[in-house]
């Protein structure tokens, strides 16, 4: 699901429909690194895959992103990647595997903001089905954990409701829009 969500997104890249926000990618690829080793440390196995394929396609995106991708990058974004960059310290002095997964919920999510800005007002550029296949891997891949403590399942699950968030909210974003025009 996941190799499959991420083909549909750098297709859509390459036909010039998607534009990505690297903010986004860059923070979400190196949030994935470190939920994707603390699964694997806590012995999630095959659930952790989809992570692991998460963390080295974000950061694909994230290139993809400063290549071709938003250029309007406002004073939030910088805010929301200095937020995100600045809470990495604090994972470090955690030492445990339980709070470094909340903090990497907690960045994963504000990940978010910059892509959600832009799609607020161009919403058509961010492919929506990508998220609900990040959404459905997230899913699956908590069927497919082997030990489950909260440090395996939970990062899985916020990523099962963010990226479903989303899908949900780029869905009615051009809904909205599409009435507002007619």
């Amino acid at each position: 699901m996941m190799l499959l969500s991420r083909a549909g997104y750098i297709t859509d890249i390459i036909r010039g429909r998607t534009r990505p926000h690297m903010f986004s990618w860059f923070i979400w690829g190196t949030i994935s690194i470190i939920g994707f080793a603390a699964q694997a440390v806590e012995g999630a196995g095959p659930g952790s895959w989809a992570r692991g394929i998460g963390a080295a396609t974000c950061f694909l995106l994230a290139w993809a992103g400063w290549a071709v991708g938003e250029r309007d990058i406002k004073r939030a974004d910088w805010i929301t990647l200095a937020v995100a960059m600045s809470s990495l310290p604090l994972w470090a002095l955690t030492k445990t595997p339980f709070w470094s997964v909340l903090l990497v919920c907690f960045i994963d999510t504000i990940g978010y903001i910059p892509t959600v800005r832009k799609s607020w007002s161009r919403p058509g550029t961010e492919q929506a089905v990508s998220y609900l296949l990040s959404c459905l891997a997230a899913g699956f891949s908590l069927g497919a954990i082997v030990e489950y403590t909260p440090s395996t399942w939970l990062y899985p699950l916020v990523l099962f409701f963010t990226n479903g968030s989303m899908w949900a909210f780029l869905l009615a974003r051009r809904r909205s829009l599409g009435a507002a025009a007619v």
